[in-house]
């Protein structure tokens, strides 16, 4: 990934996005922010137990570094729901995966949507984000699962999806390029995608691995039982269609490199990084 720096802050961009000039990206470190010991110091989430006042400051920062845009939160859950604002009408739809682990889902709510951005009194519990207006950064909040953060250059589209273990093995990422498909007649062909700094396969340990990851996910798992999860999401985007050689997988494991990210599984109560993407 491609370091950068802007108002003395760091955050690293895929290589891959670079070159598009329709988005605005970053994943930010987890330094240079205003959060005290154990949430040091750029902390944007406001249900880890850090001071509100200091994680309303943080997510200033970033919005600061990223040319002063909306900021869109969602309420995570480790689940399986898709939230999509479209610019016509402002609406908004929500879906659900089904329990096939095939990237299956449908609609479970709908409505209009007035307002979208960091002031916005809507308030979702779901794990990915899809839109089509510009000037509304989507981020989700991470210390270990993976943000994927998704693109179509053809359509104009982004997402970014919050992918723990939970949901990898639901395939939330499949869902959401159908989702993107669906509601806006993406191609997954066209679509470029990177996959954040998350637990990587020296440290994803899962010892009760055979109660809680389906046989079908058990060859990415080594002789210790560690879990390949990068693989797993690069193949999940692969297996639903986008060009292997459009993934960008940044490598970078949040638990080994707890300096520059926050890693749950090493430290326990800590804070959370933000990674982000929206269309300009």
């Amino acid at each position: 990934m491609i370091e950068k720096q802007k108002n003395g802050v760091s955050f690293f961009e895929f290589p891959k996005f670079a070159g598009l000039s329709g988005i605005l990206h970053g994943v930010f470190t987890r330094n240079n922010g205003k959060s005290k010991e154990p949430f040091r110091s750029l902390n944007v989430s406001f249900g880890v137990g850090d001071n509100d006042r200091a994680v309303l400051e943080n997510r200033k920062i970033i919005s600061r570094c990223i040319n002063e845009e909306d900021l869109f939160f969602l309420d995570q859950v480790h689940g399986t729901r898709i939230v999509v604002f479209s610019k016509e009408h402002h609406f908004y739809r929500v879906f659900d995966t089904t329990d096939d682990f095939k990237g299956e889902c449908s609609e479970i709510l709908s409505g209009q949507a007035d307002t979208f951005g960091i002031d916005s009194e809507l308030r979702f519990e779901a794990d990915a984000i899809v839109t089509d207006i510009p000037r509304k950064l989507l981020v989700i909040q991470v210390a270990d699962c993976q943000s994927v953060l998704i693109y179509d250059p053809v359509q104009e589209v982004a997402a970014n999806v919050h992918s723990g273990w939970r949901g990898s093995i639901k395939n939330i990422i499949g869902c959401t390029l159908k989702v993107m498909e669906n509601s806006f007649g993406c191609r997954s062909r066209d679509i470029v995608a990177g996959i954040g700094p998350s637990l990587g396969p020296c440290c994803a340990e899962f010892v009760n691995y055979k109660k809680e990851i389906p046989e079908a996910f058990w060859k990415y798992k080594n002789d210790t039982n560690h879990f390949d999860f990068w693989s797993i999401s690069r193949d999940q985007l692969c297996e639903a269609g986008v060009l292997f050689e459009n993934v960008d997988l940044s490598r970078m494991c949040t638990k080994c490199d707890s300096n520059r990210f926050f890693s749950f599984r090493g430290e326990g109560t800590t804070g959370r990084f933000a990674a982000l993407i929206g269309l300009k």
